[in-house]
């Protein structure tokens, strides 16, 4: 079939990866424009960028869909499909009804679960224990169109969202190739999203990484989670600030906050306590949580309490 493959990030490569290897004919790419970073602000391709020119496919980088330019453009590839994936950009509707099997969107969350931009995070945050994929038809609205297939999976109850997504991502482009057989065939079924059933995730901030250890031990180890590895979960200890990469829960129990043990690192919460496998202190590189109370010069664990 002829394609075109919208995407940015990492989490679309595996399923512009796949399209190639199934034997789609991948008439052009469309993604970000490149961006500085680093210290030193190097200007940088995406992803999507980068596999793009490693299979030898065209790339486009406009600013903007809504000035004509894109349309135009995409009528000159006359792709039968287009397949969207985390491309970061909404797409105007003249655009969306040009190809003949659809604009396709790829979307990690079991829609209408978790609409919008952090799907993968907020089901760690929220604490489900399962998600997956949706591919949809796209419409002018947020991942509102009809859906076509799902894909669902547990999530571990240590997984961080750094570790989802790369699951989600690889099972994305299962799917996809799935999808793209099915309209071939024919054998595509639209079934409506029950918007009453619909959740939005939000971008994430920095003002969500500071940990409240008056909550339960559960909430916290899923804020942990959920935050790996932006922005992060953030506490205080002796005044310093400290971001903490890991946990899984332990037992004990304290004032929220107070250090309960010191090998291994356990803290106590409002309810139950967790255990801190990882972390990294403000200037320092992340390390375990034994190199960590070496820092300390013998500190005691009763001297100790996260805030």
């Amino acid at each position: 079939m002829r394609i075109v493959f919208m995407g940015t990030p990492d989490f679309a490569v595996p399923c512009l990866k796949a399209l190639i290897e199934d034997g789609n004919e991948i008439v052009g790419v469309f993604t970000q424009p490149d961006k500085p970073k680093g210290r030193g602000y190097t200007l940088t391709p995406p992803p999507v960028k980068v596999t793009a020119l490693e299979n030898n496919i065209g790339v486009y980088q406009p600013t903007t869909l809504k000035d004509g330019k894109a349309f135009e453009i995409l009528k000159e590839l006359a792709p039968e499909m287009i397949v969207v994936v985390a491309y970061g950009k909404i797409l105007p509707k003249e655009i969306i009804d040009l190809p003949e099997y659809g604009c396709i969107n790829v979307h990690a969350s079991l829609l209408p679960e978790y609409r919008g931009a952090a799907p993968i995070q907020w089901a760690i945050l929220d604490g489900k224990k399962k998600t997956g994929v949706t591919a949809m038809y796209m419409d002018v609205g947020l991942d509102t169109g009809d859906m076509l297939l799902k894909s669902e999976i547990d999530i571990g109850e240590n997984e961080t969202a750094d570790e989802l997504h790369d699951r989600l991502s690889g099972l994305g482009a299962e799917l996809i190739v799935k999808v793209v057989h099915g309209a071939e065939e024919g054998t595509l079924k639209r079934e409506k999203q029950d918007d009453s059933q619909s959740c939005y995730a939000k971008m994430l901030t920095k003002e969500m990484s500071k940990i409240d250890f008056s909550r339960s031990a559960k909430e916290i180890h899923d804020q942990v989670r959920g935050l790996n590895s932006w922005p992060s979960a953030v506490a205080e200890l002796n005044g310093k600030r400290i971001k903490i990469h890991r946990t899984v829960l332990a037992e004990g129990s304290g004032e929220p906050g107070q250090v309960l043990s010191l090998s291994p690192l356990i803290a106590a919460c409002g309810e139950g306590a967790v255990e801190i496998i990882e972390l990294q202190p403000e200037g320092k590189k992340r390390m375990d949580a034994k190199a960590f109370i070496n820092g300390l010069h013998g500190a005691a664990a009763e001297e100790l309490r996260f805030v």
